[in-house]
């Protein structure tokens, strides 16, 4: 028999309706139950766990009181054990997610499943590395206004098939998976700002487990701010290092992240996240290239052709890229993007054939935040 932990952020999802972008906070809560929106995290719950009704002999939970967990588990009939919450006025909060997760985790629980969004996740992920406990498996039901973690299932009864192939006793791989989250407040004023705050170990099964902010279709302005935010943390962890910034909107949203002007058809050179040069040639490269060691170039993907040099970038020459080196070319693009190619390669047309034919291969692509993958490059 397997034992789940379950928790439930009854107030997960809340502030999505009535249009508070989130629900972060007792005032977020409070705010959100004024306009008059309801609460979906246990409906939602339910619809992961009945997928498990025809098993509920061959599992097992442990709990939190009412709302957090013992509410929906008496509405399906399973068998469960409570856990000892501290009992406060108002609605329940953060601390009672990480106390009732580090409870659970001292009790020999198989799977931590939990509903939320992505602020739950980074309760989880902080209580379980406070008390040595990350090693425990984590799946989450998808109840937030935030979703952009790798621990969800796509859907809650996506959740519920993952958890149904384990008691069936089905070969389910766990993987570490991220968890992300955007800043709230920023959110609310139309900025997308992510972060990268750790990894759980996650079941997986086919497609029911969504990837990192990309459960469905691919939302350009998301991506295109997850990837911007990664590279501004890689800039600000690469002091003294020049990088020259291409051509497009793609890269565009660096620049925007940065706070710095942007040259939409050049190419532009930061370094310690300050503006060092604008819209700059060849030959102002390769001065640049003299005057600094440590070097990268940010460069996007043409839509439609696949190419990412010799077209709109020729400031960036067979000369400036054999100083660079391969190895210090950052390709961004979107996964549509990418997709658009269907199976063409990236094309290299740098007007030095030998250069073309040496960087041939491979190529990784940042495709989000620590999102990467492996592209053919041709010439």
């Amino acid at each position: 028999m397997l034992t789940f932990g379950l928790i439930i952020n009854p107030f997960a999802g809340i502030g999505g309706s009535v249009g508070l972008k989130g629900s972060d906070g007792a005032a977020i809560v409070a705010e959100a139950l004024q306009r008059g929106a309801e609460q979906k995290a246990m409906a939602r719950t339910e619809a992961a766990l009945s997928v498990l009704a025809e098993q509920a002999d061959k599992c097992r939970f442990i709990t939190c009181p009412a709302d957090m967990g013992q509410v929906v588990l008496d509405s399906l009939g399973y068998e469960y054990q409570l856990i000892n919450l501290p009992a406060h006025s108002g609605a329940t909060n953060a601390e009672d997610t990480r106390k009732a997760a580090q409870q659970m985790a001292a009790m020999n629980i198989d799977v931590l499943v939990f509903a939320g969004g992505d602020g739950t996740a980074r309760d989880i992920l902080n209580a379980l590395a406070e008390v040595d406990k990350s090693h425990i498996p984590v799946l989450g039901v998808p109840a937030g206004v935030k979703i952009h973690s790798g621990v969800y299932g796509v859907t809650p009864n996506a959740s519920g098939e993952v958890l149904n192939a384990l008691v069936s006793g089905q070969l389910v791989d766990i993987k570490e998976s991220e968890v992300r989250d955007l800043d709230e407040d920023a959110f609310r004023q139309d900025i997308v700002r992510a972060r990268h705050f750790g990894e759980m170990r996650v079941p997986q099964v086919g497609h029911f487990v969504q990837a990192v902010k990309q459960g469905g279709v691919e939302s350009e302005e998301l991506v295109l701010a997850d990837i911007a935010a990664y590279i501004r943390e890689e800039i600000e962890e690469n002091p003294d290092t020049l990088y020259f910034i291409g051509s497009g909107k793609t890269t565009q949203a660096i620049m925007d992240e940065l706070g710095l002007p942007h040259t939409l058809l050049g190419v532009d050179a930061v370094c310690n996240n300050e503006l060092i040069a604008t819209d700059i040639n060849e030959q102002g490269i390769l001065a640049l290239l003299e005057q600094y060691p440590q070097r990268k170039a940010v460069l996007s993907i043409m839509g439609g052709q696949g190419h990412i040099f010799g077209r709109g970038n020729q400031q960036l020459s067979a000369a400036v890229l054999r100083q660079l080196g391969k190895a210090n070319i950052q390709l961004i693009s979107t996964k549509t993007k990418i997709l658009a190619l269907e199976g063409r390669p990236l094309l290299m047309d740098s007007g030095d054939a030998e250069l073309d034919s040496e960087w041939a291969g491979s190529i990784e692509v940042v495709t989000g935040y620590r999102d990467q993958i492996v592209q053919s490059l041709g010439c």
